[in-house]
């Protein structure tokens, strides 16, 4: 089968698409024919060695695709049941191999493209918005990048849920994105800290998300209330520096967090909970998942210079089904 490797860290340049054995599905495995597969920037810190991997290895997390055989005591998964996942390492191929416990059935209403892209960013969103921080009505929220993937899904989980969005983009048309999403204001990222000063009376707003890391982590500092949540979950600029810890008591006794998805879908139930919840917006039409590029496998390699380089909105997905 054809599959995206890498034998040696780097720059997009060091993405190959090449053929590889076909894998097998072994004990509470499921062996699925891969359908669309996420660009995700953890990709990218994977490809470049941030987070280290055994070389040579196929990228790619999340995907969504049809059951073609499942192993012993997977049973559950039948043959030609769409499904989706969040985490199976080798997404970017034509097939793969998923333990069962990470699989989840993509419902009627939902097609596998969107499902695919769902998964990561949606989740992440969902529990960004539900238990990082408990959005209810009235909450304000500084949403950094929020036309990419999972600010764009971000925006709109706060909105549904009763908050208010102040979300920075780096341009008009990624504005107009951020406010169809529900985005009530939008700025540069320069001017976010002294809007959210302003749109909250002088108070600060009661959370940040934010997903750039080092260049807007002052400010995010800066834009939030007395015991307000700091969460810093990426880092597209630059991981943030270690910091004097005094500045959170100088703040107003803010408090920081660094969440990771794992950490929220540690059960199979808490996983199928936050899936029941997205794909049921999803078919209801109440959540719009959108797909800012497509590409066959043979041009990976653009697509994680699309992404790194911020010319994309939303998300990116491989086909693995197409030339």
């Amino acid at each position: 089968m054809r599959a995206v490797q890498i034998d040696r860290t780097g720059g997009p340049e060091v993405l190959t698409v090449t053929d590889v054995p076909d894998p097998r599905p072994g004990p509470g495995q499921v062996l699925v024919e891969v359908e669309a597969a996420g660009v995700n920037y953890i990709d990218t810190y994977r490809r470049s060695g941030v987070y280290p991997l055994d070389l040579p290895a196929v990228l790619g997390s999340e995907g969504a695709g049809r059951v073609v055989e499942a192993g012993e005591g997977a049973a559950a998964f039948a043959p030609g049941q769409l499904v989706a996942w969040k985490e199976a390492p080798g997404s970017y191929a034509q097939r793969v191999v998923v333990d069962a416990a990470e699989l989840v059935p993509v419902p009627e209403g939902v097609d596998a493209r969107t499902a695919a892209a769902a998964m990561l960013q949606g989740l992440t969103a969902h529990y960004l918005a539900t238990s990082t921080y408990d959005v209810r009505h009235g909450t304000w929220a500084l949403v950094h990048a929020a036309a990419g993937g999972v600010g764009l899904l971000l925006t709109r989980i706060v909105t549904l849920r009763g908050g208010r969005v102040l979300a920075t983009t780096s341009t008009e048309e990624k504005a107009e994105l951020a406010r169809a999403a529900g985005a009530l204001e939008v700025v540069r990222y320069d001017g976010a800290t002294a809007r959210a000063r302003e749109l909250t009376g002088g108070r600060g707003v009661d959370v940040v998300y934010d997903s750039v890391g080092k260049d807007t982590f002052d400010a995010s500092l800066e834009a939030l209330r007395p015991r307000g949540l700091m969460v810093l979950f990426g880092g597209s600029s630059g991981q943030v520096p270690p910091f004097d810890l005094q500045r959170l008591n100088t703040g107003g006794s803010l408090f920081v967090t660094r969440p990771t998805l794992a950490s929220y879908t540690r059960t199979r139930e808490e996983l199928l909970a936050r899936c029941e919840d997205l794909f049921g917006w999803i078919a209801a039409g109440r959540l719009d998942v959108r797909v800012g590029g497509t590409y066959p496998l043979a041009d990976a390699r653009r697509a994680h210079e699309d992404l790194q380089g911020r010319r994309t909105t939303g998300k990116l997905l491989l086909l693995p089904g197409e030339e």
